[in-house]
């Protein structure tokens, strides 16, 4: 096969090379893109006079029979071919001879790679976007069923206070969320054509950049050549996008792993997205949460990778950035497949409500209420309700109860024994107090998890989805 640079050259490559330096097996995945780039270069080599009429229809019909064959899969990938640039214009000067000679006039590899892994990445970017906006709306539609489930609010992994499930669900929808306009930032950063930069310094042909821009999707050509074809900014912040939703989706399946163990039991995996265990015939393994953890750590090293890579490159184009799309790849693919069983698996998921319920029971949940209730209701400093309560938390202990299970009397009787026998206490708000749903509604601020205030952030999350 005829290299695109072999004029300089004598001696044939080295066998061993041109293993190493063909990207052939894995740029491939480019071919749409590039494709797509050389039809709208060739329109733009017709529009200044550079290929007549026929010559443009040659290329176009042989461009797009070179595409039927890929997705038939008709077309040889050969190594000796070393990238996907030199593989379609080889298949394109075979077929329509001299015309397809003439459809690099303008370009280099330089801007013509960065054009294809510039397209790749915005299409990832949107599927991505979609994805996410995929999983957000299975999530609400569980947490529209959960306004009022109980379940205990944590921090520190210890029981903190009541909350409802649909809250803890919204909670993860919120980083979602953010992933999404994450994306959509650093789409609206992919919106300069490198096409026409050449090889670092522009070309000498009066190549209609702009044109080349708005027929490619792009809002403008890129302002300066050098740094077209010497940045990946690009393809980083894709891979640092895809970190955050693996970041996101690795703290969810962590809970859901917690969650369904015996200690919680608060959910179970349907039978068709679980394992077992060769030895042990009664385990049923929550194997898809554990690899979408363990998953995230991938998407980290490919991104850390590609930092390593360009840290320390001069301008313009060096051969290490051919180290640029493997990671991509590879954290797009991850990326997509861990957004889609992840839905697909929470979508069957089961709630035990039940024993959500009886966790809250333990680890005096309602201590803070009560600690509220003497503020509110005697007007003694927070610092003092504080200390007041642990004591009532310290009695109950004693008892073997939750806080919320001590008898209303009794604890009646010891507040006013530590506060003071001419304290006024109203049993049936202290009552109220200790009521584990009266605890989870009274947090009715913007973003606490009173259920109509959960309600109302459903509806705000669905209202910036558009369903």
């Amino acid at each position: 096969m005829a290299k695109l640079w072999g004029g300089r050259f004598n001696e044939s490559m080295n066998e061993l090379l041109e293993r190493f330096n063909a990207s052939i097996t894995f740029d491939k995945n480019l071919w749409e893109e590039d494709i797509q780039g050389s039809m709208e270069h060739a329109k733009m080599l017709y529009s200044i006079g550079l290929l007549e009429v026929n010559e443009l229809d040659l290329i176009l019909n042989g461009l797009r029979e070179i595409s039927s064959e890929i997705i038939k899969d008709k077309f040889s990938f050969s190594l000796e071919n070393e990238d996907i640039h030199t593989a379609i214009e080889n298949e394109l000067c075979k077929k329509i001879g001299q015309a397809g000679k003439k459809l690099h006039t303008a370009r280099s590899r330089n801007d013509q790679v960065a054009l294809d892994f510039m397209l790749y990445c915005r299409k990832a970017n949107i599927v991505l976007q979609g994805l996410l906006g995929k999983l957000i709306q299975t999530l609400l539609n569980i947490a529209k069923q959960h306004t009022h489930t109980l379940m205990p609010g944590m921090t520190h992994l210890q029981h903190a206070q009541p909350i409802n499930f649909g809250y803890h669900i919204v909670a993860w929808c919120m980083g979602f969320k953010r992933d999404i306009q994450r994306l959509r930032n650093s789409l609206s950063m992919i919106n300069e054509c490198p096409l026409g930069s050449a090889a670092l310094a522009g070309t000498p042909y009066k190549n209609e950049r702009e044109n080349l821009a708005l027929g490619l999707g792009f809002e403008s050509a890129s302002l300066n050549a050098m740094d077209s074809v010497a940045q990946r900014d690009f393809a980083l912040d894709l891979l640092y996008d895809i970190s955050m939703i693996m970041l996101h989706i690795s703290r969810l399946a962590e809970e859901l792993i917690i969650w369904s163990s015996y200690e919680f039991g608060f959910v179970a995996f349907a039978d068709d997205f679980a394992t077992g265990s060769s030895i042990m015939p009664q385990k049923k393994n929550p194997d898809v949460a554990e690899l979408l953890r363990g998953k995230c750590g991938r998407a980290y090293g490919n991104l850390i990778a590609l930092l390593t890579t360009m840290k320390s490159l001069p301008f313009a184009y060096n051969k290490d950035m051919q180290e640029d799309k493997e990671s991509v790849f590879d954290s797009v693919q991850t990326a997509h497949i861990c957004l889609e069983i992840l839905n697909a698996s929470l979508k069957t998921l089961h709630i035990n409500k039940e024993n959500m319920r009886k966790m809250c029971e333990v680890g005096h949940l309602v201590a803070t209420d009560l600690a509220d209730f003497l503020v509110q209701e005697l007007g003694i400093p927070f610092r003092e309700a504080h200390h007041v309560t642990g004591i009532c938390v310290r009695y109950a202990e004693k008892e073997g109860l939750d806080l919320s299970q001590v008898d209303i009397q009794d604890l009646q009787a010891l507040l006013v024994k530590e506060l003071g026998d001419g304290v006024a206490i109203n049993i049936d708000k202290l009552s109220s107090a200790l009521n584990l749903e009266d605890s989870m509604q009274r947090r009715n601020s913007i973003g606490g998890c009173n259920s109509d205030e959960v309600k109302r952030q459903i509806h705000v999350l669905e209202t910036w989805l558009d369903i």
